[in-house]
């Protein structure tokens, strides 16, 4: 049958999807990846270990849908994002491991850039915030620490996120490319040129010769060379970004259309359309996808805690045995009552940006129970995603008009307790689809555009399926009620905590 493989290169593993040609899984593999921590606050990755994970998921895939490569009509990458990777052009080693997303190992080169006065600079040209999450302050680290790499950086030395990396790999070396979602991650990238900037290179030390060419997120890159499992030929045909993949694995294709991802923490997208949005209310502006001369840009905001506030009850309270239990036991009440939840355990991230604050359980009573606190937890997580909606919301119209839907996915989106909540608390229908792993149908979506098993976006919907959409019965008067209550318990856990 004819097929397309997704290939999604996560952080804690590497899972290959194959997609049939009528949309439907034909079969899944995932092979874990392990970690590195040489020391507090660093997260690296092994590129032979991403590779090999890549390769073992490729083939347990393949062989459980009982397909050959010569099936294959196209294969589809999405990523980890921001993950840097430098190696040597002529004999693609890495000079070093790659540098996670997670690491915070350049915080202290962030904040000189700031205090050179040049955030507002690099946030106006690449829609970011100086931090060590992005790629650009990595790859000065790397050439700054690997002894010999700076002198030869230009010369013959290539950077790349995951997805480079592995276009590279699947080509047998012959390219050296990134698709504009990755590059908006980099802090090197324009917005509005979508190419490398040389200033904002220059300034972070990063020469524009190591760079991979920026493409679009739906065309053939390259072809497969010399790939255990694989013939030669098989075109490497489309790439984004993780989450802006699972945006577009949700046919978000309309500005105002948003998705989040329930993990440990949640990510929340809206398409933002042809112009890129500039938040005034804490969030990022990034590119969604680019297609042809279509460009399609996204806000984005993350909440630190999501999955992980259930993992405390488990964990840190120890009410719950398993993280699914949480439902049944919310469920023993109607409501939370006057208890509030606000998970900010590590602080609150988009729009809040408060890394003082702390998590705050409030109107506990002699009738509170452990379900109470179960419900509440819940409430938290829902009313979190409110906040990103509606800072959404009024960047892209000035106003707090309500969205039309909200398309979610990731693990927690099993518990439909949380997504009655979160349709209730948004005053939206939740949009739940049949298979929750977006991101790699994201990736085949456009590696399927690129080859013509999808003619256009609309094939593309309609291959989207929904399972259950959740609609709001809480009343308004209700809804705002909560909300006054819940903005407060955020105000009390906002300054209760000390400063610096």
């Amino acid at each position: 049958m004819d097929c397309l493989l997704a290939i999604d290169q996560g952080t804690t593993g590497s899972t290959v999807m194959v997609l049939a040609a009528d949309g439907r899984v034909a079969a899944r593999a995932n092979r874990e990846l392990p970690q590195h921590f040489p020391q507090s606050g660093w997260v690296e990755h092994d590129a032979d270990e991403i590779w090999t994970s890549v390769v073992e998921a490729m083939g347990a895939a393949m062989a459980d849908a009982g397909v050959s490569g010569k099936d294959v009509r196209g294969i589809g990458i999405t990523n980890q994002r921001e993950t840097t990777l430098v190696w040597d052009r002529a004999t693609g080693k890495p000079i070093h491991r790659a540098i996670v997303w997670q690491d915070r190992r350049t915080a202290d080169a962030c904040a000189a850039l700031k205090a050179r006065g040049l955030e507002p600079t690099f946030r106006e040209t690449t829609g970011l915030v100086l931090d060590p999450y992005f790629s650009g302050t990595k790859i000065a680290w790397l050439l700054d620490h690997v002894a010999g790499s700076r002198e030869r950086a230009e010369r013959s030395l290539a950077f790349g996120t995951i997805d480079t990396m592995l276009v590279h790999r699947l080509s047998g070396g012959e390219a050296h490319v990134t698709d504009v979602s990755n590059a908006s991650r980099t802090l090197l990238m324009s917005l509005e040129t979508l190419d490398w900037d040389p200033r904002l290179c220059a300034e972070l030390g990063v020469p524009l010769g190591m760079l991979p060419r920026v493409r679009s997120s739906s065309e053939v890159y390259a072809r497969t060379r010399g790939v255990p499992g694989l013939p030669d030929g098989v075109p490497i045909a489309g790439i984004a970004g993780d989450q802006q993949a699972a945006l577009f694995g949700q046919a978000c294709f309309a500005p105002g259309d948003a998705k989040c991802t329930y993990g440990t923490g949640a990510f929340l997208l809206m398409t933002t359309g042809a112009t890129p949005v500039r938040s005034s209310h804490g969030l990022i502006t990034t590119v969604a996808w680019k297609i042809g001369d279509r460009v399609d840009y996204a806000l984005e905001g993350s909440a630190f805690i999501a999955g992980a506030a259930v993992q405390w009850l488990r964990d840190g309270l120890g009410i719950i045995a398993k993280a699914s239990d949480v439902e049944a036991l919310a469920r023993k009440v109607d409501s939370a009552g006057e208890v509030t939840f606000v998970p900010a355990l590590t602080g609150l991230g988009a729009p809040h940006w408060d890394p003082h604050a702390r998590g705050l359980l409030s109107g506990i009573g002699r009738d509170t129970t452990a379900a109470h606190i179960a419900r509440a937890t819940l409430d938290g997580i829902a009313w979190s995603i409110v906040d990103l909606c509606r800072a959404m919301e009024a960047d892209m119209r000035g106003d707090e008009r309500a969205l039309a839907r909200l398309a979610v996915d990731g693990g927690a989106t099993a518990n439909d307790l949380l997504m009655q909540i979160q349709a209730d608390y948004l005053g939206a229908p939740v949009e739940r689809p049949v298979n929750v792993e977006t991101t790699a149908f994201g990736a085949a979506y456009l590696a399927g555009l690129a080859v013509g098993v999808f003619p256009d976006l609309a094939a593309v919907s309609r291959a989207r399926s929904v399972d259950r959409s959740f609609a709001p019965t809480l009343g308004a008067d209700e809804r705002a009620e909560r909300m006054a209550r819940w903005q407060l318990a955020v105000a009390r856990a906002r300054f209760h905590a000390p400063r610096a």
